[in-house]
């Protein structure tokens, strides 16, 4: 099995997107390959480098759907409180068509659509990767300064290859979205085994996407 962490960003700034591909072997996943600055194009070339394989789990840090009339879609207030009882800060979790968010919403939809068009078969899940970590036991106030310092990002690389993902700690400089795709691999495999530490199932068509920690 293919599993792919997406840590996305909008459509202008795609040099803050991260791509991390691993290759599920018993336990663990094994860090195969790794995209930074990657913008669609370069997305669909890695998809259809898959084009074919049965197997393919895909965890996006984005929105992937939006509530018809704003607001919070099903979900989103219940992991903003879970969170916030874990202590990460209540913005962690922001409605997909606030100002702030719905470039990335936008994106996050297109990038799912775009996987679909190419991998009919791909499982997709929306993960908050923050949320994947804290969740599990990962240093929360690293979590939350995870843009601030390089030291924090590779402890928190460290915590991942603990938790089964081999290799991720090869990075000299890894960036936040680095470790973000990472830990939306994480989130998504962990969802595959049956072992979401947290989850909102699909309402589709609105929502046709599980929404995972």
């Amino acid at each position: 099995m293919i599993v792919i962490g997406v840590d996305l960003s909008g459509p202008v700034n795609t040099q803050d997107t991260a791509v991390a591909v691993f290759k599920a072997s018993e336990k663990r996943l094994v860090r195969d390959d790794v995209l930074n600055g990657a913008n669609d194009h370069d997305i669909e070339a890695l998809f259809r480098s898959f084009k074919g394989q049965a197997n393919i789990l895909v965890g996006i840090d984005a929105p992937l759907s939006y509530n018809p009339g704003g607001g919070d879609r099903p979900g989103d207030a219940s992991l903003r409180q879970t969170l916030r009882a874990a202590g990460m800060l209540p913005g962690s979790v922001m409605t997909p068509t606030m100002t702030r968010m719905v470039y990335l919403t936008l994106r996050g939809m297109a990038v799912a659509r775009l996987v679909l068009q190419i991998c009919p078969v791909a499982r997709i899940v929306e993960v908050h990767p923050g949320g994947a970590m804290v969740l599990r036991g990962a240093w929360v106030d690293g979590v939350r300064a995870i843009k601030k310092s390089s030291d924090v990002r590779k402890r928190l690389l460290t915590w991942l290859g603990e938790q089964g993902l081999v290799g991720v700690d090869s990075e000299d400089d890894p960036s936040d979205h680095y470790v973000s795709a990472c830990a939306a691999a994480l989130g998504a495999w962990k969802w595959h085994l049956g072992e979401p530490a947290w989850l909102m199932a699909a309402l589709p068509p609105i929502h046709p996407f599980d929404y995972i920690c």
